[in-house]
């Protein structure tokens, strides 16, 4: 959380920041700290600053946080935890594309994984939860800003483009459509980030590739 929260602090510096983590890290679970996070000043101009250098549709519609931590808990569970017979917005891939048998959903999410040597522990988080995928391109993107040379960087490319592309822009589009419509104004706008955000890195990813 340091990152992001330093971050903040510089004005919203939002080319230095991984975003991928950032984005991971305001969606996780809630709590003390993350809360204080989200309350600190400058951050809700840091996001319309963000909203701009993204080129979202339309004005920054504005982010009112919660002006206590257990509504922000209590509104974080019932939104993407917690519901009968599922969740209002759940974080999960296999959730919102139903075409596909969830557990093909889980083992195509854990192969690109494997490809980076990474495992998920399926007692702690499932492979197509939001967190997970945005932590594994986070993982590719460092590793293709540190590769040793131009073959291993375009492959580490072509590998972030195509799980943005086959998981990621999937499903994220549905889900977000769903928050919108649940006038949870803090998380509907930080899903619209996020989705700018990976439809931008999907397409710079795919003009730096060879064509």
């Amino acid at each position: 959380m340091s990152e992001a929260a330093q971050t903040v602090k510089r004005a919203m510096d939002w080319e230095q920041v991984d975003l991928y983590r950032f984005f991971a890290n305001a969606l996780a679970e809630p709590g003390a700290q993350r809360f204080a996070w989200f309350c600190q000043p400058g951050f809700a101009e840091g996001l319309a600053e963000l909203w701009t250098d993204l080129g979202c549709e339309g004005d920054f519609p504005g982010f009112e946080f919660f002006d206590e931590g257990g509504e922000y808990e209590s509104t974080y569970i019932a939104l993407f935890d917690v519901g009968v017979p599922e969740p209002p917005v759940p974080l999960l891939e296999s959730a919102h594309c139903r075409s596909v048998p969830a557990q093909q959903t889980a083992l195509e999410n854990a192969s690109f994984y494997e490809v980076l040597g990474l495992k998920v522990d399926p007692a702690r988080t499932a492979p197509d939860h939001l967190l997970t995928q945005l932590e594994f391109l986070s993982v590719a993107r460092y590793l293709r800003e540190n590769a040793e040379n131009e073959g291993s960087r375009t492959n580490l490319a072509q590998l972030e483009k195509d799980f943005l592309q086959r998981h990621l822009l999937n499903w994220v589009p549905a889900a977000r459509e769903k928050l919108a419509r649940c006038s949870v104004p803090a998380f509907s706008t930080l899903l619209s980030l996020l989705l700018a955000f990976l439809r931008a890195e999907e397409q710079r990813l795919a003009d730096s590739l060879p064509h």
